[in-house]
């Protein structure tokens, strides 16, 4: 396993990361400890979670996922972990989570800390990442900007301010972004250098095969602005893994959530995963190994997070770190998405 430091100068963290949306859904709270105790085995040092998980969202689950990995983290030395959860921002109709929420305010912000402290069971967050933007936005599949949609929100110097009050006192330890665009980073980065407020260093975004927008504006602003790309969603939603080419209704989140995950239900993703499946079978890998060591080696992903429903899945995901696309796949990778390019954004 590698370890970078997050955006040049943030926490120390391994290329792949284990993420935890599935426990308190999916996974029961055993299962959630028994896939930390394997990533832990394998040199993961990076664990991330969001206040709004269990995934799919809903209130009695809301906060599931942070109170396992706050249960798991309790028997552990707190310093042998870097600890990433999310505050949810508003305009996604989680009314069960602080009234609204209302905005990434500081007060809202405030609130969100001191819960997710509560149910991690610890005094410090590693990283603190604003789940999406407040702002108007297109988001999770939504793939056009609609200025007539415009609304008011929390200036992002604000929300600097804000998180800059939680540094201050210790609750955190360094700042993130999630599902931004180039807009976004540039606006926060700049802030930050102008008045002293603190620097995101990294930012969480969907990146795989099938969804390359990152690769269009967001690599050189965050590679200028040194901000780590933490890529989610590497096999997309297991579709990448070919499962559901044969099986439909084959074990996973899209089966056993009917309408989840829209963006994967769009017209051009079944050709792209049958050319990647062929691909990958024709250079001796599953489709899963070839999805995850493109991303899971890529110059502008600090890390990968990986999610996972059994220990098997877990392992294989672990083990594809090992692979390395050679130069001619990566070739090969790259004609078939000049044809299907981004069917899944």
């Amino acid at each position: 396993m590698e370890y970078r430091l997050l955006g040049g100068d943030g926490p120390r963290v391994s290329a792949v990361c284990l993420g935890t949306m599935t426990f308190g859904e999916q996974n029961t709270e055993a299962e959630g400890h028994a896939q930390l105790d394997c990533a832990i085995e394998r040199g993961v040092n990076f664990i991330d979670t969001a206040e709004m998980y269990a995934i799919p969202a809903r209130a009695e689950t809301s906060g599931a996922s942070e109170t396992i990995v706050g249960n798991w983290l309790a028997r552990r030395p707190r310093e042998s972990v870097v600890l990433a959860t999310k505050a949810a921002g508003p305009a996604r109709g989680l009314g069960w989570i602080r009234g609204g929420p209302l905005a990434l305010d500081r007060a809202n912000l405030r609130a969100a800390v001191e819960g997710s402290l509560r149910r991690l069971r610890t005094e410090y967050i590693d990283l603190y990442q604003l789940h999406w933007p407040e702002r108007n936005q297109p988001l999770f599949g939504q793939w056009q900007y609609d200025p007539g949609k415009e609304r008011e929100c929390t200036p992002i110097r604000a929300q600097l301010e804000a998180l800059a009050e939680l540094l201050e006192e210790g609750k955190i330890r360094h700042v993130g972004l999630s599902n931004e665009h180039p807009w976004g980073v540039m606006q926060f980065a700049q802030l930050a250098k102008e008045s002293g407020l603190p620097r995101m260093v990294s930012t969480q975004n969907a990146y795989n095969l099938l969804n390359r927008v990152f690769e269009y504006g967001l690599a050189e602003v965050c590679h200028r602005e040194r901000v780590g790309l933490l890529a989610y969603s590497p096999l997309a939603f297991g579709h990448l893994s070919g499962k559901y080419l044969d099986d439909p209704a084959a074990p996973g989140r899209v089966a056993a959530f009917p309408g989840f995950g829209q963006r994967y239900a769009k017209p051009g993703v079944r050709p792209a995963v049958e050319a990647y499946a062929a691909l990958a079978r024709r250079h001796g890998l599953t489709p899963t190994q070839l999805a995850l060591s493109f991303v899971y080696h890529r110059w502008f992903v600090a890390s990968t997070i990986i999610g996972a429903t059994t220990l098997a899945q877990l392992e294989e995901n672990l083990a594809a770190w090992a692979v390395r696309p050679s130069a001619d796949l990566l070739e090969e990778i790259d004609a078939i998405h000049q044809c299907n390019a981004n069917p899944a954004p």
